[in-house]
């Protein structure tokens, strides 16, 4: 599948489509489940992932192991362009990704689903799932890197 086939069946518009932007936030923040969520967060960064890492790394690992290499590299990046960035090397990205790999096979594992409510209790779902994981990331993190 090229770039162009994920975004638009991930955003339901084109590459470059005026409502791109909207149709990304919407979709990802009204997500009924994290699996659904993570489906259409950020796609080109997400296609990117499944054909550079995900997909190859199956060769060797199972597809929870590839889901988690995924984030963990996906981490590795940001923290990479931060530090290049700013001189300031550290892990954090790196523990929050992983945090959100775990919470997403959990949450599969679990069947956690929310798709019953409506639009802005999963909106809240979700952000909060993700500031979860920030929150242990950042704990964890100060308490053993720092």
């Amino acid at each position: 599948m090229r770039l162009s086939q994920y975004i638009l069946k991930r955003n339901g518009v084109p590459l470059g489509h005026r409502s791109s932007l909207r149709n990304n936030l919407h979709r990802s923040l009204s997500a009924g489940t994290n699996t659904e969520f993570w489906r259409h967060w950020n796609p080109i960064w997400g296609y990117y992932l499944w054909k550079g890492v995900y997909v190859p790394a199956q060769r060797w690992v199972s597809k929870s192991i590839s889901l988690l290499i995924s984030f963990a590299v996906s981490g590795a990046l940001h923290d990479l362009a931060i530090g290049l960035a700013t001189g300031n090397w550290q892990v954090f990205f790196s523990i929050w990704f992983l945090f959100m790999g775990f919470f997403l096979l959990l949450s599969r594992k679990w069947d956690v689903t929310y798709s019953q409510f409506p639009f802005l209790i999963r909106m809240g779902i979700n952000l909060v799932s993700l500031s979860g994981c920030f929150l242990a990331a950042g704990l964890l993190n100060r308490n053993i890197f720092t």
